[in-house]
């Protein structure tokens, strides 16, 4: 039961991140610019560390086999290529099959955002099946990485001719597919032996992609040094954040 109620709070609090657009206006383009890089290094700090010092000490402890457990942390990392793979090529199949796309591709934006607020919960669920600690190290890990992410779905939605009161909600709609991932996932966790164990590891793989694939990338376009040391700063506070998540295991 304290499964349930801990893993539908803590995808309650990251659907209320999708109503960062609503900062989003209040900030500003000039302090966004600068504030949105720090977002993305905070999120790979704590992407990181919760996959490394959470997930995968766990998942290597319950397992049976570590070249197994490490094979699934491989598979998430091909899962999550894979679906951003097919993302990217969808998107860009719907951009050019139009010739004025402007909305479409708005609810193509939205269609994948629901797609991963579903594998969030069911990450989430997963991780409050292994221990309360893990699902609270997983749960802000998933949070920090959606505050950039919902920015820039804010900013997609409305160039696309979404009012900026329709875009935050459509948004939040979009984030509530992760209540459906909640419940599947406890509910084929109960039912089936090891599945929590190979969800972490399969998470842990997924982190540890969007962090060095979507995340780095994204730091490594401003060169200028001070910006970078402000940078690995943000990221040694996000992954010192999963570490002070240890004292309470």
């Amino acid at each position: 039961m304290n499964a349930w109620v801990l893993s539908l709070l803590s995808v309650g609090i990251v659907s209320v991140v999708s109503f960062v657009g609503a900062f989003a206006l209040w900030a500003g383009i000039s302090r966004l610019q600068w504030m949105v890089p720090l977002l993305i290094a905070l999120a790979v700090g704590a992407l990181f560390g919760d996959a490394l010092i959470h997930l995968l000490p766990e998942a290597f402890a319950d397992s049976s086999s570590s070249a197994l457990t490490a094979s699934y942390v491989l598979l998430g990392i091909l899962l999550f290529f894979a679906f951003e793979s097919f993302l990217h090529w969808h998107h860009e199949h719907r951009s050019q099959a139009t010739d004025s796309a402007v909305h479409p591709m708005a609810y193509v934006n939205l269609l994948a955002d629901g797609l991963h607020n579903f594998v969030d919960g069911l990450i989430i669920g997963a991780s409050y099946l292994v221990s309360v600690p893990i699902g609270l190290a997983t749960t802000a890990a998933v949070a920090l990485h959606e505050i950039p992410q919902e920015l820039g779905d804010f900013g997609v939605l409305v160039r696309a001719g979404f009012t900026r009161r329709r875009a935050l909600t459509m948004n939040f709609l979009s984030a509530l597919a992760a209540l459906i991932g909640v419940p599947i996932s406890l509910l084929v966790g109960s039912q089936v032996e090891g599945y929590a164990t190979v969800m972490v590891a399969v998470t842990a793989g997924g982190f540890i992609y969007l962090a060095g694939a979507d995340l780095i990338p994204e730091l490594h376009k401003d060169h200028r040094l001070p910006r970078s040391f402000i940078q690995f700063v943000v990221v040694v506070i996000g992954m010192g954040l999963m570490y002070l998540l240890l004292l309470i295991e």
